[in-house]
């Protein structure tokens, strides 16, 4: 079909026979589910935002638009922020949350679904609660062991585990409440994003697709934990009905443009909803991006035909049913993990003279999309980077994408270099809206990726690892130093200003280094973000003229919030490293690789007097790589099974990211009892590191180990400060 914008109207009467049915089942729980006072409240503030001395949820209020209407704090004093208190978090792995602020209390979930509650003034904590996810669930999270941040309500506050369990807690204690496993556990699923509450539901999605799972998305009753309705975003593999909200698109539409034949059918076919899900108040609809396919190469995954709704695209749904209203697929027939899952930003824009509803959205691909919420119209698509090749532009009649036929790779048998890769343009780090402005702030990259279709037999299916239908071993480097050199200068990061109304960049800044932290804007005319090499600042909203700058010490890959208490504004973040670009960066990962690993909340307030503890002495480790065992052959065959199942974890050519172990000084490397223990007898399993004697035979571990004393030795011989071990 030409158009990739199509309304419920089009489905005929089957789709509305299945909205009054999903409605008249949801009915008794919808309709009498009446709020409490503490409830009413939630609602009120999450559909307004307040006046500003609350941060209610992740994105601030249901509109998603991470704008504060305060100013205390503006461009004349904001020189002037120091730190009102601190607080040293227990893991350090990636702390991607946005303090949530209500009534003076502040709530924050970081790694491993840990969630603490502080006085947001004073810092005294409050309490702690811990939901012991096993160690090993951390072999599914593609990107780190991360939660990106709780929903309160009122009473209760909720968050999503890695291992699947939507948590209800009382949250003046932290004691549980209530739980629910939303996923089966023997799948490689898990949940990094935060729940959003709707109409006293739950709204949960879920990770994994590059692994090999069927996305969906549940909502749940926010008293008791049970489903109301559900929504597939992959087809069922035998493309019969699940009973779901979601059966109805699928039989009439959607599994039309899945092939017959094609690995979806036992992989899943990916789409997961690992992030964006947002509430449109004035609608009554819910909005997901969607992620990417399983495998990402479509020729593989659906035999190179059909669209494969609703693969990288946003999904408008009933919000009280979950039945489909509409969807735009940004990248139809999706192959580069070009994920729709970044944060949805919901406004109101002049389009042809007159007031228009409409969403934001900067997913990975590059382009910068203006949609009509009500319809699902595309208004306009424009490059908010430079340098984009899979693609020209968006034709606007047809919504679709003016692709360049050598990004097939698939199709033409040749490697393709993409621009943006699959980390994308724009990840999960939450971009902002400032109404005054009417700019978008968005923390961009430039990230490429070389996209490979002559896999080997390794690089097919396995039961554990990345499953995407590409080779990862051939996007290793090269023993070229040259080679690394450009790898670190191609890979950098930008803070962008986007002018929806013109479709161009207003203003920009650019940092050294990619994987920064999301952006907030106030009415102070101001917006702030971190970077990823410790520096936290201040912009002025209209001009980027750079205002403030904080050395925080450690890397800042969050988004912050700001509240007032007692008259006083104050600003709140976390540090840290970690996620899918310090994972697998390697040497790419630049000045970042040396920046301290520390996890820590802090809070800022106009003449903050506080001081941040001495920061570590060195990160340097002792670099004493082993004699080569091996032979040729046995290296390059540990290669091809570090590029299959270690880089993801443990960074290109084995360069270690500060945060998970480098395997270049790791105590087991020069013992080969010692290094079975660990890969093949899981004696680390419950720290994350599983063992994979599943897909490995003990050749196999040991092959692995020539190669990384290989890697050792060659990248202290010829990189010996840009590839130096660094502690976490």
């Amino acid at each position: 079909m030409a158009k990739r914008v199509f309304s419920a109207a089009l489905l005929g009467c089957a789709a509305l026979a299945l909205a009054a049915c999903n409605a008249s089942k949801n009915e008794s729980l919808s309709a009498g589910a009446s709020l409490d006072d503490a409830e009413k409240a939630s609602e009120t503030l999450l559909k307004t935002g307040g006046n500003g001395d609350d941060w209610g949820a992740i994105g601030f209020s249901y509109d998603e638009q991470r704008f504060s209407p305060l100013k205390d704090i503006d461009a004349s004093n904001v020189g002037q922020l120091g730190i009102a208190w601190t607080a040293d978090l227990d893991d350090a792995r990636g702390q991607e949350a946005t303090p949530v602020v209500v009534d003076g209390v502040m709530y924050v979930s970081h790694a491993w679904s840990k969630v603490s509650a502080w006085d947001a003034a004073t810092g005294k904590l409050l309490w702690k609660f811990d939901p012991k996810v096993p160690g090993e669930r951390a072999v599914h999270a593609c990107c780190d062991v991360v939660n990106r941040g709780v929903a309160v309500w009122g009473d209760k506050l909720f968050v999503g585990a890695l291992d699947g369990r939507l948590i209800a807690l009382d949250k003046k204690t932290g004691t549980e409440v209530w739980s629910t496993q939303t996923f089966d556990a023997e799948r490689p699923y898990t949940i990094t994003g935060a729940p959003r509450v709707v109409k006293d539901m739950v709204l949960i999605g879920n990770g994994g697709a590059e692994f090999g799972v069927r996305g969906y998305v549940t909502a749940y009753d926010a008293d008791t934990g049970k489903e109301r309705w559900r929504f597939y975003t992959a087809p069922n593999p035998n493309k019969e009905k699940d009973g779901a909200a979601s059966d109805d698109i699928f039989a009439s539409k959607a599994n039309a443009t899945w092939s017959d034949k094609g690995e979806w059918q036992t992989s899943g076919g990916g789409g997961t909803v690992w992030d964006a899900i947002v509430y449109d108040k004035d609608l009554d609809q819910i909005y997901l991006g969607v992620g990417n396919g399983n495998p990402w190469n479509h020729g593989t995954r659906s035999n190179g035909q059909g669209d494969n709704w609703f693969l990288s695209s946003v999904v408008a749904l009933d919000a009280s049913t979950g039945a489909y209203k509409w969807h735009y697929q940004e990248t139809p027939a999706e192959t580069w993990d070009y994920t729709a899952t970044q944060p949805i930003i919901l406004a109101e824009q002049q389009v042809d003279g007159k007031p228009v509803k409409v969403l934001y959205h900067a997913p990975k691909n590059g382009f910068f999309f203006t949609i009509d919420r009500a319809t699902g119209r595309l208004i306009d698509a424009k490059p908010f980077v430079d340098g984009i090749n899979w693609a020209t532009g968006y034709d606007l009649k047809t919504g679709r994408p003016i692709e360049n036929p050598e990004a097939r790779f698939y199709k033409t048998g040749k490697p393709f270099i993409a621009i943006p890769g699959a980390l994308g343009a724009h990840n999960w780090h939450p971009m902002s809206f400032n109404p005054a402005t009417g700019l978008v702030y968005i923390p961009a990259q430039q990230i490429p990726q070389a996209y490979l279709n002559d896999m080997t037999e390794l690089d097919k299916r396995k039961i554990v690892g990345f499953n995407v239908g590409t080779s990862l071993t051939g996007t290793l480097l090269p023993d070229d130093k040259a080679a690394f050199r450009a790898a670190v200068a191609a890979t950098t990061g930008r803070l962008v200003a986007f002018d929806p109304r013109t479709g161009k960049v207003a203003w920009s800044v650019a940092h050294p280094a990619a994987w920064n932290g999301g952006t907030m804007t106030t009415a102070g005319n101001l917006v702030f973000q971190g970077t990823s090499t410790g520096r936290f600042r201040a912009y002025a909203a209209d001009t980027g003229k750079q205002l403030l700058d904080l050395d925080m010490q450690s890397g800042i890959v969050s988004a912050p919030s700001t509240f007032r208490v007692g008259g006083v504004q104050y600003v709140a973040f976390m540090t840290s490293k970690g996620g899918a670009f310090p994972l697998v960066a390697g040497v790419a990962g630049g000045v970042t690789r040396k920046v301290p690993n520390i996890p820590r909340l802090v809070v800022l307030k106009i003449g903050g007097t506080a001081k941040l503890p001495a920061p570590p002495a060195s990160t340097t480790l002792a670099w004493n790589p082993p004699p080569q065992f091996g032979t040729a052959a046995q290296v390059a065959a540990g290669k091809a099974h570090f590029g299959r199942y270690c880089i993801v974890c443990h960074g290109d050519s084995a360069i270690g990211n500060g945060f998970t172990p480098d395997l270049r000084v790791s105590g087991t490397l020069a013992n080969a009892d010692a290094w079975k223990g660990v890969v093949l007898d899981g004696m680390l399993k419950d720290r994350g590191m599983v063992s994979f004697a599943k897909v490995l035979t003990p050749a196999d571990a040991e092959a692995l180990r020539a190669y990384v004393i290989d890697r050792s030795n060659w990248t202290k011989a010829n990189l010996p400060d840009a590839a130096a071990p660094v502690g976490r």
